[in-house]
């Protein structure tokens, strides 16, 4: 995990503080994608999360060591959002469990992208309901780490079929607050946190 470690970073109470810089989001991004997304790759898509294995497919965090026998690290802990950020991954989770690819892209911004592993981008919110179209079921989202400043910010967080189960995988939302004080989503990228095997 980054940390963030200059004196002008905003951070919350407590050990890691959840916060990273604002500054950090480009970097996060690009490692996120640079190792996210193996070339010629393809996943099954169903009643899990967009682009997610089948849950037979993915082994939960803590399970059985690798080959190497390193084991597993413990998951990370959660933040707590304040309201308006927290609504996002409350609307989204609600979006997604109703089947309801429309309420789904409506949570994005109009030029927003869908950046799921294993396939291309996915740009506007016509685009992105209909790569949402026929998909949905349980999902539990949680958050790793936040930041804001000014309109833009971002979400960093881990994702399961329910809560309190290990995550199956990570997101990174990055937002922007639009004139009525709604945070919206501009990128969506998540990828599973094991390979199918």
């Amino acid at each position: 995990m980054v940390r963030a470690t200059s004196p002008d970073t905003k951070r919350e109470a407590g050990e890691g503080g959840g916060r990273l810089p604002l500054a950090a989001v480009p970097v996060l991004l690009a490692c996120a994608v640079a190792l996210a997304v193996p070339a010629g790759s393809a996943i099954a898509t169903g009643d899990t999360p967009p682009t997610v294995p089948a849950p037979a497919s993915v082994a939960p965090t803590g399970a059985a060591a690798p080959a190497g026998g390193a084991a597993e690290p413990a998951p990370l802990p959660c933040v707590t959002l304040p309201p308006d950020l927290a609504r996002v991954l409350t609307d989204y989770e609600a979006a997604w469990r109703a089947r309801d690819a429309a309420a789904l892209a409506r949570l994005f911004t109009e030029d927003g992208f869908v950046l799921s592993w294993g396939g291309p981008p996915v740009r506007g919110r016509a685009a992105i309901e209909r790569h949402y179209r026929g998909h949905g079921g349980p999902l539990a989202l949680r958050a790793l780490a936040f930041a804001t400043e000014g309109a833009v910010g971002y979400i960093i967080g881990g994702y399961a079929p329910r809560a309190g189960e290990p995550d199956t995988g990570k997101f990174t939302l990055t937002l922007r607050r639009e004139a009525s004080g709604r945070w919206l989503i501009v990128s969506d990228m998540d990828s599973p946190n094991r390979r199918p095997s």
